[in-house]
């Protein structure tokens, strides 16, 4: 059965983190779709200044994590500050969680995942500067490339991206893990 995989994003992601790992995603035969509460475009923050537009799949108010076999959330600042406030976005990661199916974010995505909830017992990267958040949420912070819980994947910054992708697609070929958890 093919898999299909939900990125979350919305303007300001971190383009290298929804690019790298869509092409890695579909080089192995997954359909990704990018999941926005926008509809149309979305805009990509790189260097340090917007770049791209890439298209929206599907708007977050229409799909469910039943839709998908997996979930990833790319970085960037201004994406997660976003997401963390659209209560449609948090249930949508919820959701994954709660199915047991793989989650992965890199970079400062694990915002996103603070405000779902999602956190707390969890061991996990993340960018440096969130390091405190995910602490005083209840994660176990670890300073790694790449960290795998229970099909939970979490990377540092786009130097990761090669492992992160690595793990990633193990761990959607895996599917669901029955330790995975909220």
């Amino acid at each position: 059965m093919k898999k299909t995989i939900a990125i979350l994003a919305t303007n300001g992601f971190e383009e290298s983190e929804l690019t790298s790992p869509k092409e890695a995603m579909e080089k192995e035969g997954f359909e990704v779709h990018i999941v926005s509460p926008e509809t149309g475009k979305i805009k990509a923050w790189n260097k340090g200044d917007w770049s791209k537009e890439y298209p929206v799949d599907k708007n977050v108010k229409e799909v469910s994590a039943k839709d998908y076999n997996a979930l990833v959330l790319p970085g960037g600042v201004i994406n997660p500050d976003h997401l963390r406030t659209d209560e449609n976005a948090l249930k949508f990661v919820r959701d994954f969680f709660e199915q047991k199916k793989p989650v992965a974010a890199i970079c400062h995505g694990p915002w996103t995942l603070i405000s779902a909830g999602v956190v707390k017992g969890r061991t996990m990267t993340s960018y440096n500067s969130i390091k405190d958040d995910l602490k005083n949420a209840g994660a176990n912070w670890v300073d790694k490339e790449v960290v795998v819980d229970e099909g939970f994947v979490t990377s540092r910054n786009p130097g990761d991206l090669p492992a992160f992708n690595s793990k990633l697609i193990e761990e959607i070929k895996e599917g669901k893990h029955k330790e995975q958890h909220a």
